[in-house]
């Protein structure tokens, strides 16, 4: 977005004739520790990909581009040469000049007072100064958002929150300042640097910010709040430390302006669930001027065709539910947002707070036992189970780009997975049941999900919910309960996306009910060759595939709950079951589980396990590696898909003609070759893919294969052609016959490529030194 908007705004002055003060001074990154190194290293290999110019240079290069700066502490910096500066009033006038030429009518001094609601689709605008008709309504009321948003008829949910944003303005210099001196960001100092009519404006992101207007909006008009000095002085001693020579400088003023931020540090985009027409452009963390091309280009594109063209899930409003409007949770989570801006993120870290808001039954039960915490949409999940002998401290502070503390506890977990069995609490899942009085259910299903349905009772059908380019809104597993009744699994961050594309497709029919039923059940996954011995000695009834074969669904008790929905499937490839149980008994289940399992070995075990096992086997997830963006047939799943029984579905046409055509990406395993996990860095996700040494892709996700004993990573490899760039078809041929490097931090590492899951190490384990990946085609 922000590479857009540089394009944008440069050339903005020449179609309007409003001056912008386009100034390109490029950018400086600091690294004051090897970790922040490490991670500009990782930006710049992403950056140089996709095509906008960035290196890392030393301390010296530092000085030489900014002689006023003290770099003695550094170890290093980023310079990207192509950033710019402009002024923010001008710009806005200069698009809201071609606006109005283009037909757009501005009101200003006009305040809205309620968006208008039919139906659940936008109608008009009620101002002080009368109605406007209108079908698409959006929201950029930046820190007034959120209330705007409430004052519908129908509330739409924006979480955002202000706070305190401080920066500096100072007299020109003896020798003022060259325009073009670059951008100085000093993440480790908290703070950034730029010039400012020969003087220098500086702000920055202080541990402790200030949030504001909790209660609701205290003003009008955008105005500027108090100076607050002793606030600020930890900014300007980081500051004086990076320029010494400002001792003696008049400084002109202290701004103190409200800035929006957002739970994830993200901004939101994007359509309501709840009302048609209504989008949301808002919350952009203090970056609204280098984000607002791209993200104004996105939305556009999303209103008029119905979708960006870009992956931008990580912006979508759907991302939030109810749960994060919270005015309490806003305003403790902003305060540990503004600081992470600035933070050295390493990878899996995790929010601190806002926590311990949505719990499995189990969950004390599961702390008691050493669970470490992870939270997706405001719901706990084990990441793994501390050993009662682990220093608990040490583990929760090492934050690393290497090799992680966890690393043993993890492989343990896999290895119980593996020969005995574990259970991991995975009740976060989205769970929607849908049923009908007559067969309207499979019909309306029918056209909304890839795969058919039309299966017999107790069968579970794996299948995607697609958009009209094929692409994947959701990834889910559907189990049939009856002959008009189903029951959806899906990832846990769809529940609101998916409720609202359901809502969207399917018929005004009272015979047609669908339910959010993910806060009605506990699932504990049980995985592992042993699973089949716990349940059938805890149901009396056998489990072997005979009796229960693989994707089947049965109620039945266990222990002495009835009415458990046991499934023959564990989301990892692995032997096991899947049960979902109504959660006033999920206690006496887990308890009943761990009894019996006992004496098979039973162990907790967390996500982390779960990645690595799924990773292994090739196991896509959505989210991570499928998005709107991603079809069955680039990613091998073609047998989910009922293309040839002549059924139409949403997306089907897009398929034909890409089997026709070809697929122009194709999602590949990758096997590194010369890592050596113990010292060199490791692959998280986002890494370029290097095929035959010309940039092919980038990984989705990857995980340490315990089995393998070497990391793997998935990504989708493009066919980009050397003359033009264009993409060309990619053939599983194309996959074969590369050479594979994956770039990590700059340091690119071989890969082998493979299109199946790799099962010959699985059965009989050699040493690593002799392990001939060969290439299977046994899927």
């Amino acid at each position: 977005m922000a590479d857009y908007s540089n394009k944008l705004y440069h050339q903005l002055e020449q179609e309007t004739g409003i001056q912008t003060g386009y100034i390109r001074t490029g950018s400086v990154f600091l690294a004051q520790t090897q970790d922040r190194l490490i991670s500009l290293k990782r930006i710049n290999s992403r950056l140089n990909v996709i095509g906008i110019p960035s290196e890392i240079i030393s301390p010296k290069k530092v000085a030489e581009l900014h002689p006023l700066l003290n770099v003695h502490d550094l170890v290093g910096a980023m310079h990207v040469p192509e950033d710019a500066v402009v002024s923010s009033a001008d710009v806005a006038l200069a698009l809201a000049s071609a606006a109005s030429q283009n037909g757009v009518q501005i009101y200003d001094r006009t305040s809205v007072l309620h968006v208008m609601v039919k139906k659940g689709q936008v109608t008009g605008v009620e101002t002080d100064k009368g109605q406007i008709e209108c079908q698409y309504f959006v929201n950029c009321a930046g820190q007034w958002a959120y209330e705007l948003g409430l004052s519908n008829e129908e509330p739409v949910s924006i979480p955002l929150h202000a706070c305190e944003h401080f920066y500096l303005l100072t007299r020109p210099l003896e020798t003022p300042l060259q325009s073009n001196t670059p951008t100085i960001v000093d993440a480790d100092g908290r703070i950034y640097i730029r010039n400012w009519q020969g003087g220098i404006l500086s702000g920055g992101f202080e541990k402790n910010p200030k949030p504001i207007f909790t209660e609701g909006k205290n003003q009008l008009e955008i105005q500027n709040l108090q100076e607050d000095w002793d606030h600020f002085e930890p900014l300007l001693s980081s500051l004086l430390r990076r320029m010494p020579d400002l001792e003696t400088l008049e400084i002109l003023k202290l701004v103190n302006c409200p800035e929006t931020f957002t739970p994830d540090m993200r901004c939101i985009m994007g359509e309501s669930p709840s009302v048609r027409g209504y989008f949301v452009l808002a919350g952009m963390n203090s970056a609204g001027l280098s984000f607002g091309g791209g993200a104004g280009r996105y939305l556009a594109e999303w209103m008029v065709h119905g979708s960006p063209s870009e992956n931008i899930w990580e912006l979508d409003l759907k991302r939030f539910g109810a749960l994060q409007s919270s005015r309490t949770f806003l305003r403790h989570r902003v305060m540990e947002v503004m600081p992470l801006l600035y933070d050295l993120k390493v990878p899996r870290w995790d929010f601190q707070t806002g926590r311990q808001l949505r719990t499995s039954p189990l969950y004390d039960r599961l702390d008691a036992q050493g669970a470490r915490w992870m939270e997706k949409h405001g719901f706990e999940r084990p990441k793994y189970f501390v050993p009662p002998d682990k220093d608990l401290l040490a583990l929760e502070q090492s934050k690393t780009f290497y090799k992680p503390d966890w690393f043993e506890i993890v492989e343990s977990e896999v290895k119980c997975c593996k020969e005995a069995v574990c259970v991991i609490d995975m009740s976060s899942f989205t769970k929607f049941e849908i049923t009908s009085t007559g067969d309207q259910a499979l019909e309306v299903l029918q056209y909304l999900f890839s795969n058919d349905l039309d299966v017999p009772v107790g069968h579970i059908v794996h299948t995607g919910m697609l958009n009209q380019g094929g692409g994947y809104e959701n990834d889910c597993s559907v189990a049939r309960l009856s002959k008009r009744s189903f029951f959806m699994i899906s990832p846990t961050d769809q529940q609101v996306h998916c409720w609202a594309w359901l809502k969207k497709h399917m018929p005004e029919d009272s015979n047609l009910l669908l339910e959010d039923v993910t806060w009605k059940y506990t699932a504990l996954n049980l995985i592992g060759p042993r699973a089949v011995d716990v349940l059938s000695e805890l149901s009396y009834a056998p489990m072997t595939p005979d009796h229960f074969p693989s994707l089947f669904c049965k109620e039945m008790s266990v222990g002495y709950a009835n009415g458990i929905r046991v499934m023959s499937m564990t989301h990892t490839g692995e032997p096991g079951f899947m049960l979902y149980i109504p959660i006033e008994y999920a206690l006496h289940v887990y308890n009943e589980v761990m009894s019996v399992g006992q004496k098979y070995g039973i162990r907790n075990a967390g996500y982390y396990a779960l990645r690595s096992l799924r990773i292994e086997k090739f196991f896509a997830f959505w989210g991570q590696d499928l998005n709107t963006l991603t079809t069955p047939l680039e990613c091998g799943r073609e047998s989910r898909v009922k293309l040839e029984k002549g059924m139409d579905f949403i997306g089907r046409d897009a398929l034909l003609q890409q089997k026709q055509n070809g697929v122009y990406k194709r999602l590949t395993m990758f096997i590194l070759d010369d890592h050596d996990t113990d010292l060199d860095l490791w692959p998280w996700w986002g890494e370029p893919i290097y095929r035959n040494g010309q940039y092919a892709g980038k990984t989705t996700s990857s995980a340490y294969s315990y089995t393998l004993e070497r990391h793997v990573c998935l990504g989708f490899v493009h066919n980009f052609s050397e003359d033009t760039g264009e993409e060309q078809v990619v053939t599983a041929d194309f996959i074969n016959r590369g050479e594979y490097e994956i770039d990590i931090a700059g340091h690119r590492f071989q890969a082998k490529a493979k299109l199946y899951p790799v099962t010959s190490l699985f059965t009989h384990k050699r040493r690593k030194e002799d392990v001939e990946l060969s290439d299977l085609h046994g899927k």
